[in-house]
């Protein structure tokens, strides 16, 4: 059965979700000791660390053979729960994504700011990995990832140099790795999400020092993602942002599947 995700939780069986539904596979319900293994296997002793003593934990986790997922891990009142949503094996071009155009035309910029928006599940990683691999085809660049987990492994026989760092593997947090992008010499900056203000600053502040930078952001329009910026700011700072904004923002990209 294809789908999308795949739901492992305690005490019930396989739960799969297909076009936008989730299906019930037959089978065992998955007991609390078996969930456990699962994630003994899965993670590393950091990464399990880390769950101990969180209750929770993204992830990215490759099946050699089958494919690669984005996974989360958490504690619920049954126990544990396994989540995996299936990350494509290969990295599409936006015309075969169906994207515009002018979408396609956004890699062509060398400085500023474009901004991925939507819900979860909406897209945003598949065309950000897109407009990145456009770049890495096409420009000898110094591009540099910050996400959580990583999803799409660029390869490195292109034009580009892309490294890609993981938050809790390569670095402490988005804002530690911004911090030290900056002396990093990127020419491209991807963030995988910006979702609190010192994230949200430094990724300004990027894009308007000659760098181009890329990232996402959990609002359902363009009108929104500029307001939760600037809301993101203390009153007093919101006039010099909404200038730095006007300034080097290029494109709010929407997406809602």
């Amino acid at each position: 059965m294809r789908g999308s995700d795949l739901h492992l939780a305690t005490g019930a069986p396989p739960i799969v979700r297909r076009f936008g539904s989730l299906i019930r596979v037959e089978g065992e319900q998955i007991e609390i000791e078996k969930a456990r293994f699962l994630v003994r296997e899965i993670l590393t002793d950091e990464q399990y660390k880390h769950f101990e003593k969180t209750g929770d934990l993204d992830f990215s986790y490759e099946a050699i053979g089958v494919g690669r997922f984005r996974g989360n891990v958490l504690r619920q009142n049954r126990g544990i729960d396994l989540t995996f949503h299936v990350v494509a094996s290969e990295i599409l071009p936006p015309e075969a994504l169906g994207l515009p155009s002018l979408v396609r035309d956004l890699a062509n910029f060398h400085q500023g700011l474009i901004l991925i928006t939507g819900a979860a599940g909406q897209g945003k990683s598949t065309t950000i990995s897109s407009l990145v691999d456009v770049i890495n085809s096409q420009r000898a660049m110094h591009i540099l990832t910050v996400e959580d987990p990583i999803e799409f492994v660029h390869p490195i026989d292109k034009k580009a140099i892309v490294n890609q760092r993981e938050v809790g593997r390569h670095t402490k947090s988005f804002a530690n790795a911004l911090r030290a992008a900056l002396r990093e010499d990127p020419d491209v900056i991807v963030v995988g999400e910006m979702r609190d203000l010192e994230t949200i600053s430094l990724a300004v502040t990027a894009s308007e020092t000659g760098h181009l930078v890329m990232g996402t952001l959990m609002t359902s329009s363009a009108h929104q993602t500029v307001d939760r910026i600037l809301e993101s700011f203390p009153p007093a700072q919101q006039n010099q942002i909404r200038a730095m904004l006007s300034d080097s923002l290029r494109a709010v990209i929407s997406q809602r599947l």
